[in-house]
């Protein structure tokens, strides 16, 4: 290049020089495009690009470094505005030593070619269209290359090193040229070769990765065509300046005066073009972003492998296409060209092949070939939803979420404790009595106080030793509560020792059985004395290093464990009959694992569990690690087994005297799990695991038949495990309020006293003494069928009225048809005789979907029950007075009735009334609410309980509101379990003997009679038309299969109204309707009608409740239609004398009955050598 051509780039002249010298160029290659195909196999391509002393180009990390540092560059620009900006950049790094595949190109063009540079055969092509013509150089492959080749998306396995693997490219007619950097061919590729690349390009993949040059500015049509006009008489020109062998990259300097071919604008396949404006930069580094398509995993073992790739590296720089596009500024002037014609692959490919499945389209602008994109909004979800307000309007509300109501179906499960207490064991029908056990009859209770940390107890008939640290008290329950003998480790000779653990050892001689005693120290001392005098017998010092912690008895052997799982057995001779002696016989060493919490000896077996010690990450998927060691047996190794589900950690365990096959373990969260013994193996395989409470399990007992549970409320429940689900026998509050830490079965009092004693050990410091056979719940049972040899009877007429009003006011009654006018007075007028007792219970009284309503309930609150008006809203006060006219106008004028219970309760109102002639019988009355809505805190749903007695017998009538939704059917069964389950709804009543079950009357299945009635929100599992269709015939009754109230009751065990009695249901669906009208439901909904609205009862003789009617009412103010059920309940009064002399006959016949118990308790002990 001349010094004239040198260009000043601070001088404005330089740069209109500048801009006439790149015209100039541009027209004198525009020649060469036409002749392009001619090309002679020995010439090979090069472009060279202008240069400029004032400016250094630099390619993005290229470690190739001109030899002419000194001379600058002329960077390439689509516009002469870039060249304004002067930034002076650093020389690129130089090149790594020994690289030999890439030289420093001199300034002048060398005048051999190099050996490097080969010509390009053009591999044979097929084609289907006569009009394409052949690409006859390596030009127009390059071109086919570039438009299969995505702009946008991340190269290969993002290299880091430029590609310097560049053709210059025919650019299509009507496209006008610029000036280009040099294009170098640096490798010869076979035609082989050359058909394996053009399949990975028309496959999507890219076996050689090269550089794209960017697209170039849309020119007005009049240039273009000139440019067309130009390009066939430059091709020849073109052609003959690609013959320099030396051509630098490019991104270095080059004074070489070779013309300049253009390069094409990139394509997308779908035919859009880019555009660029006239300030666009452009780079030919950013060819490092652009993204090759990986090649199918399907021909991964077919293509040949990709050729090598350059050596030096190159950071990957912004995305030149993606900020031409974004600062284009021109519009689109012509039409898109034609896409290039599909090519055939050149290798066969099974039929058998199966290919992976396609990838997703990664967001790069093109069209993928096998997943199709979806426009935005022609997917299946609706649209978000809008608001159109207009200026000035005002905003409408916010939305809030729907909670659901007595309309609402959605009937989701939404909590996982629903589920749990719909399926935990029946207690509807358990006795409440407590089974106290005394060895002294017509003695109080003896009170046995124990430190409940720290402190120790060991039994035997009717001794008593308790221990903690230096103390010792021994009672004889059967002489007295107070202790025998208190000692001290210092009385006994044993200085500074804290006793730890105690049990009874096995002897011989049946004088001394149950009378000597081996106790544990924090020191690792074991001693035993006797119980009859108080005195020490043998002492063992520092038996174990560590701190004792359990003494099992097995057969005529003891164990002794410490914390560290150091066992020692003490085993007799089994040549001769002696007993073992502490300071004679030499123990046997057995290793466990160390800290475990819990320890039981269990058939002979050690079973042990530490409570760090778990299977599992999550919480709600860890499984205790219980760890088994068979101690009698010396070759025998520990066995660690898991449960087969979530369980807490163990606590317990116990076997069942009726199960001896069977191992129950107790674990924190409320689980049983079952253990088999009977395996192949020999140990244990857990085959079930129950939750029988929503408290911990701390404590586990088998006694007779039954499987006794302590829990961490103070509650201890005897479940009958015989049939599923289990149903608790008794359950009773045995340490109020206190963890019920530990029980055991008293094995010798059974041979010494004849009873099965079990012994309880709370938080509250006491020990109690239960009687494990249960003998008053059978006697009672048992009085129960003489009844009606010592009681006198008389009849009892209840009226029950339930309406879900839908908040509408009692004012509404007074308009519209005669049945809104005379329904009350209906209700009243349903039975022959003026009823007893009229019992009314209303539901949503207020709108529950009112929040300033609702909240009014939730925080209304007073002191004063006896005060009506403090206690309701106006809404309850409107419809008391409504109730107390009509009652006091239907009624006759010489009956009077008076009010004995009114209650509110968020939406729920309760009023009965009694005639005023037999108030004076109703003892015992009382009424509250349970509340079942969000976890028992809200109103919205639950119940008001109200209460009296009647001579002996008693009473409870229950409004509730349960669950809504088609599909919440086990929401309402917990609803239903939990208001009937509720611990101490009521004080404990004045008439003990007018409850059953051995209840005091704190629960609501204590009474003799239960009415429950309500909206319980029941549905129909049915089609709605198929129900309009049979309310239409009036044939209601194929609906009752369908009914899920009917179907729980009938075939869910674990369904807490399973007790429940319902009269036949003769009358059409009483919800849903549209308010005002006799039609059922017509709104977008369009529920189905169910009878949501019932009347149910319980009894403990049902042959003393007889239904009178059950029918509805057709009011038409709300959407439920009212309803009412009458009964005759036949109540009872005792005879006392007669029912003592019964109940002495039925004790003595249990005494028999006791005896064989005992008998087959005593053999389970002796087969588990436990006695």
């Amino acid at each position: 290049m001349d010094s004239s051509d040198i260009i000043d780039s601070e001088s404005l002249q330089a740069v209109k020089n500048l801009k006439s010298k790149f015209e100039r160029l541009a027209s004198e290659t525009s020649t060469v495009t036409g002749h392009r195909a001619g090309l002679r196999p020995t010439e090979h391509l090069g472009v060279v690009s202008p240069t400029s002393p004032g400016r250094v180009r630099r390619a993005s990390n290229s470690q190739l470094q001109d030899s002419g540092a000194s001379s600058g560059h002329l960077r390439t620009s689509s516009s002469s505005s870039d060249l304004n900006v002067l930034v002076k950049r650093a020389p690129p790094p130089p090149p790594p030593r020994g690289s030999t595949r890439f030289r420093t190109p001199s300034p002048t063009p060398s005048p051999t070619p190099s050996p490097l540079l080969r010509p390009i055969p053009i591999p044979p092509h097929k084609t289907e269209s006569k009009d394409l013509e052949i690409p006859q150089s390596v030009s127009a492959l390059r071109t086919k290359f570039v438009n299969n080749t995505p702009p946008q998306s991340p190269s290969r396995a993002q290299s880091t090193r430029p590609n310097l693997d560049l053709r210059p490219i025919a650019p299509p007619r009507g496209v006008p040229t610029r000036p280009a950097p040099v294009l170098i061919i640096h490798r010869t590729e076979s035609p082989e070769e050359l058909s394996a690349v053009d399949d990975d390009v028309r496959l999507g993949s890219s076996p050689v990765q090269r550089s794209i040059p960017p697209p170039i500015p849309v020119r007005p049509a009049a240039q273009r065509q000139a440019s067309a006009d130009e390009e066939v008489s430059s091709s020849s020109s073109r052609a003959g300046s690609s013959s320099d062998d030396d051509a630098p990259p490019r991104h270095l300097a080059s004074h070489s005066p070779s013309p300049l071919p253009p390069p094409v604008p990139v394509r997308r396949t779908n035919g859009a073009v880019n555009h660029s404006s006239d300030s666009s930069q452009t780079s030919y580094d950013s060819d490092a972003n652009i993204p090759q398509p990986q090649p199918s995993s399907r021909l991964n073992g077919l293509l040949p492998p990709p050729p090598p790739r350059p050596t030096f590296r190159s950071r990957p720089s912004i995305n030149t296409y993606a900020i031409e596009n974004a600062q284009t500024s021109e519009p689109k002037l012509f039409s898109p060209p034609p896409p290039l014609p599909a090519r055939k692959a050149t290798i066969m490919i099974p039929d058998n092949v199966v290919g992976p499945p396609p990838l997703p389209n990664r967001g790069n602008g093109l069209e993928s070939p096998v997943v199709e994109r979806r426009a935005v909004g022609t997917g299946r979800l609706p649209p978000p939803p809008t608001r159109t307000i207009a200026l000035g309007d005002k905003l409408p509300p916010p939305r809030v979420a729907n909670h659901p109501s007595s309309d609402d179906d959605s009937g989701e499960e939404d909590e996982p404790k629903v589920q749990a207490i719909d399926m935990m064991p029946d207690s509807t029908t358990s006795s409440r009595r407590p089974p106290l056990l005394q060895f002294r009859d017509g003695y109080s209770e003896p009170r046995i106080h124990i430190h409940p940390h720290s402190g120790c107890v060991a039994f035997s008939g009717s001794h008593v030793v308790v221990g903690h640290n230096h103390q010792l008290k021994i009672y004889d329950l059967s002489l007295s509560e107070v202790p025998v003998f208190n000692l001290t480790t210092r009385d006994m000779g044993l200085k500074d020792c804290k006793i730890t653990c105690m049990e009874f050892r096995p002897t011989a001689n049946r004088a001394d059985r149950g009378f000597l005693v081996w106790a544990g120290t924090k020191e690792g001392h074991i001693f035993e004395f006797d119980v009859r005098s108080g005195t020490l017998r043998y002492a063992k010092y520092s038996a174990h290093i560590h701190h004792i912690t359990h003494i099992f008895r097995h057969a005529r052997s003891m164990i002794t464990m410490d914390e560290s799982g150091k066992a020692l057995i003490f085993s007799p001779d089994p040549d001769n009959q002696d007993d073992i002696a502490l300071p004679v016989t030499i123990p046997r060493v057995v290793r466990t694992t160390e800290k475990q919490d819990f320890i039981k000896l269990i058939d002979g077996k050690l079973w042990t569990a530490a409570r760090v010690e778990h299977h599992g990450s999550s919480a709600s998927q860890r499984l205790p690690v219980i760890r088994i060691f068979d101690i009698f047996n010396p070759a025998s190794t520990g066995r660690s087994i898991l449960p087969t589900e979530h369980v807490g950690p163990v606590t317990s365990a116990t076997i069942i005297p009726s199960q001896p096959e069977l191992v129950y373990l107790g674990h924190e969260e409320g689980y049983i799990s079952i253990w088999e013994l009977n395996t192949d193996d020999g140990y244990p395989l857990c085959t079930e695991v129950m939750r029988v409470s929503m408290s911990d399990v701390l404590s586990l007992e088998g006694v007779n038949d039954k499987l006794w549970a302590g829990s961490r409320n103070g509650m201890i429940s005897a479940y009958d495990v015989s049939q599923r689900p289990w149903r608790v026998t008794n359950s009773w509050n045995a340490h109020p309020q206190a963890p019920v830490m530990k029980l055991m079965v008293n094995h010798y009092a059974i041979p010494k006293t004849n009873k099965l004693c079990v012994v309880s050990i709370g938080r509250d410091e006491n020990v109690r003494l239960w009687d494990g056979l249960l003998g008053l719940d059978w006697v009672d049972k048992e009085l129960v069928k003489l009844e009606t040899s010592f009681s006198s009877f008389r009849e009892l007429s209840v009226l029950v009225v339930s309406w879900n009003c839908d908040s509408a006011r009692p004012d509404s009654l007074s308009t519209g048809d005669d049945d809104n006018f005379n329904f009350l007075r209906d209700a009243l007028h349903s039975v022959a005789e003026p009823p007893d007792i009229i019992s009314f219970g209303f539901q949503e009284v207020i709108d529950l979907e009112s929040r300033k309503m609702a909240a009014k309930n939730v925080f209304l609150g007073s002191g004063k029950k006896d005060a009506l008006s403090e206690k309701v809203t106006r809404a309850y006060k409107r419809w008391y007075d409504r109730l107390v006219i009509v009652v006091k106008s239907a009624m006759p004028k010489n009956i009077d009735y008076c009010v004995v219970h009114t209650e509110s309760l968020v939406g729920l109102f309760s009023c009965i009334f009694v005639k005023t002639s037999q108030r004076s019988v109703f003892d015992d009355v009382s009424i509250t609410t349970v509340k079942r809505g969000m976890g028992g805190r809200y109103g919205n749903k639950g119940a008001i309980v109200a209460r009296f007695a009647v001579g002996d017998s008693s009473l409870c009538f229950i409004n509730c509101h349960l669950a809504a939704g088609q599909n919440a059917i086990r929401r309402r069964n917990a609803d239903a379990a939990g208001i009937l389950e509720e611990k101490t709804v009521f004080t404990t009543a004045e008439h003990p003997l007018a409850y059953v079950g051995g209840g005091d009357g704190t629960m609501i299945l204590d009474h003799e009679f239960v009415i429950l009635s309500g909206d319980l929100n029941y549905r129909i599992d049915h089609r709605r038309d198929a129900i309009l269709a049979a309310v239409r015939s009036g044939d209601v009754s194929t609906l009752h299969v369908h009914d899920q109230l009917l179907r729980e009751i009938k075939f869910n065990r674990a369904c807490r109204l399973r007790g429940f009695l319902e009269g036949p249901l003769t009358f059409p669906p009483t919800y849903k309707y549209d308010r005002g009208t006799d039609n059922y439901d017509t709104s977008e909904k369009k529920r189905a009608p169910a009878w949501c609205d019932r009347v149910l009862w319980h009894s403990r003789v049902n042959t003393r409740v007889k239904q009178l009617h059950y029918r509805r009412y057709e009011a038409n103010v709300s959407d439920h239609k009212p309803i009412s059920a009458a009964f005759s309940i036949t109540v009872k009064k005792f005879d006392n004398e007669a029912r003592e002399k019964a109940k002495a006959i039925l004790q003595v016949k249990w005494a028999d009955q006791q005896d064989k118990l005992l008998a087959a308790a005593a053999k389970f002990y002796v087969r588990q050598a436990l006695l």
